[in-house]
């Protein structure tokens, strides 16, 4: 049985504090060992074949992304998209469809009226989307079906498990389920590429992959216990040298607003407030701020096939 498979199995028989104990401790030994690679894989900066640029000259790209994990990121989510728009940003939220909430139509709308986009988030998010291929399969009809109910153009896993070969079995434009680097994760096997790239099958079919290339602010801010932003503006600076994608995950459910005292499982939002000002500051005139869905939509007039995924990748 993979070790993932495992873990996710005796999951829910686990007390969350001595989850989140575990996964610490686990992420300072990664932290120690993996340092020739993350937070920076040096090989993953190199721009792709053919690779023509990004609209109106821009330096990089610039990607938020959100995923609502549970209730508590679910009714946060209004508070985000506020911040966000105070600060003339816009991201992509993506739900859980059959999780332990029921995401609201209104909501949905809202978003997308106010320049927003929405994105499936797993089908329930409990680490088991690709345990068989055949119940796989039986999902991915489901998930199709959100995917045409919310008008929704991208997918992302949960706990950012792969399998891209059979993604092919969803209409989907993008997916955004892999990483430039990430040892923290159940399955840490990168892209390598700070770039979009095509995922292309033998019947014709392709979609583009858009791997996150900033930390997740669950690894900086409750597993690593990092206090400052140090870290995703270091990524950020080395991304815009080499003229990358720099595409951040951000959890509601991790964020505490309004100044209100945080748990072990939470971070002020003043944290990624802070570096949304850095970004605008420092960065000013200098970064295409895209939704994942125009990012894929750019990508596919304007990008050869030939820029696909790294050969022998697991994913």
């Amino acid at each position: 049985m993979p070790t993932t498979d495992l873990y996710y199995r005796f999951k829910p028989y686990l007390h969350w504090r001595l989850r989140l104990a575990l996964r610490r401790r686990l992420a300072k030994y990664i932290r120690r060992t993996k340092g020739d690679v993350w937070p920076i894989n040096p090989a993953a900066g190199e721009t792709p074949e053919g690779w023509t640029g990004w609209p109106e000259g821009k330096k990089f790209a610039f990607v938020l992304t959100h995923d609502i994990e549970g209730d508590r990121g679910l009714n946060r989510s209004r508070q985000l998209m506020k911040l966000e728009m105070e600060l003339g940003f816009r991201s992509s939220f993506n739900f859980v469809p059959e999780g332990e909430y029921e995401v609201p139509r209104e909501l949905r709308e809202e978003l997308v009226a106010n320049g927003f986009e929405v994105g499936v988030h797993d089908l329930h998010h409990d680490g088991k989307l690709y345990r068989t291929q055949e119940q796989f399969l039986t999902k991915a009809k489901r998930i199709n079906r959100y995917l045409k109910e919310w008008n929704a153009s991208g997918f992302r896993s949960g706990f950012m498990l792969h399998k891209l070969d059979w993604l092919h079995h969803l209409d989907i434009k993008y997916d955004a389920s892999t990483f430039d680097t990430d040892p923290f994760e159940p399955e840490p096997d990168g892209v390598g590429k700070i770039f979009p790239f095509w995922k292309s099958d033998d019947n014709g079919g392709s979609y583009v992959e858009l791997p996150y290339t900033l930390v997740q602010d669950s690894t900086l801010f409750i597993y690593l216990r990092e206090t400052s932003i140090n870290i995703w503006k270091q990524k950020l600076d080395w991304i815009a040298e080499r003229g990358g994608m720099a595409l951040l995950i951000v959890h509601p459910d991790y964020m505490q607003f309004d100044g209100a005292k945080c748990d072990q499982k939470q971070f002020p939002e003043s944290r990624y407030r802070e570096f949304l000002q850095f970004v605008k500051t420092k960065y000013a005139g200098e970064y295409w701020a895209a939704l994942p869905r125009e990012m894929a939509e750019w990508f596919a007039v304007t990008q050869p096939k030939t820029n696909s995924g790294r050969q022998g990748q697991k994913a």
